[in-house]
């Protein structure tokens, strides 16, 4: 997987079918390069669904919280190609690899990080990232191969994501902080807008 201009994923958990796409627009117009539903929404799989048939040429679509051979069976099917855990299970990960899907895989120990790269994952997402605190991944970015795409997911907001940049992340999961269920577009616009200016004064 080639690393995405802006590394952060979009999570729209308890997003609905009725108003993902509008959802899915502002944040494309902010610069978003992945999104992500995960599966404890309201019919998460139209949701990918459609998110895949008019955005997937666009950004990489996917689902999260894949957490069982079913799940991964049924994001197979809808054609997207982002799979996100929030747990590391090497015999899940090896089967989405040879489906040809991106995997971006929770972890929190070096176990566990080992552990999905042998694997086959693409990310390691650390999770959840803000109890650890900036200062856990500067060792475990010590101890990792230099090309691992390490992700900060919970807790990550436009002002402290410098802070966990700086520290050794590549990318980071957005969850409430960008959207929360039942919130306009709009909102999701400007809270877009706001991770996206905070990771371009980041790495200017």
């Amino acid at each position: 997987m080639q690393p995405c201009k802006l590394p952060l994923v979009a999570i729209l958990r308890g997003i609905t079918p009725e108003e993902v796409l509008e959802h899915a627009r502002n944040l494309l117009a902010a610069g978003f390069e992945m999104i992500e539903v995960p599966t404890n929404s309201p019919r998460w799989l139209e949701s990918v669904e459609l998110l895949q048939q008019h955005y997937g040429s666009q950004a990489h679509i996917g689902a999260g919280t894949v957490i069982d051979d079913k799940k991964l069976d049924q994001l197979i099917a809808s054609g997207a190609p982002l799979m996100v855990t929030p747990n590391t299970n090497p015999a899940l990960i090896r089967r989405a690899k040879a489906a040809g899907l991106i995997t971006c895989i929770g972890a929190m120990t070096p176990s566990e990080a080992f552990a999905a790269l042998q694997a086959g994952a693409d990310i390691v997402k650390v999770f959840p990232a803000a109890i650890m605190g900036a200062d856990y991944v500067r060792a475990l970015v010590s101890v990792l191969p230099k090309t691992t795409q390490l992700y900060a997911v919970g807790g990550i907001t436009p002002d402290n994501l410098a802070e966990y940049l700086a520290a050794g992340y590549q990318g980071a999961g957005l969850g409430s902080d960008l959207y929360r269920a039942g919130q306009t577009a709009e909102v999701t616009l400007r809270q877009a807008q706001r991770f996206a200016a905070a990771w371009h004064a980041a790495t200017a």
